[in-house]
């Protein structure tokens, strides 16, 4: 296995368990206060179905909403890198940031601090265009000009 489909690997399981961790602070505010907007699950419970989810509950829906709009493109961006065999180094760096970067961003969002949750979403999003520059880098080389 070459070095970038390690770190790749690793990431992927990194970002999992930071959705997961989300999930799971999610639950955490649900199960503490007893609130739960689906009637079903309020009713467990013995209690109403809530009309709106709770600050902390919907703060990590954003963080989640945030997530699904980052990560699968890093999925699919780096795994088009690895798949074209570029080169390992710029792979492996960016995959490595692009991870603290998404760990920092949900830490920063979840505490509400501000200028510190835009500065990691940006670094992210310049890690996926720097997959974007390694992808059209290694395509149009491989053309017979």
């Amino acid at each position: 296995m070459n070095s970038a489909l390690a770190v790749y690997a690793l990431c992927v399981v990194v970002l999992f368990f930071k959705m997961f961790v989300v999930s799971c602070y999610q639950g955490y505010y649900r199960l503490r206060f007893v609130a739960f907007t689906n009637a079903e699950d309020a009713a467990v419970f013995k209690r109403n179905a809530q009309e709106a989810e709770r600050p902390e509950v919907a703060r990590a829906a954003r963080v989640w909403a945030n997530d699904l709009e980052n990560i699968p493109a890093f999925f699919a961006l780096c795994g088009l890198a690895i798949a074209l065999d570029t080169a390992a180094g710029p792979n492996v760096w960016l995959s490595i940031v692009f991870t603290f970067a998404r760990v920092l961003h949900t830490w920063a969002y979840l505490a509400g601090v501000q200028p510190w949750r835009t500065v990691f979403y940006g670094i992210g999003v310049v890690c996926l265009l720097g997959f974007c520059v390694v992808i059209a880098v290694k395509v149009v080389s491989s053309f017979a000009w």
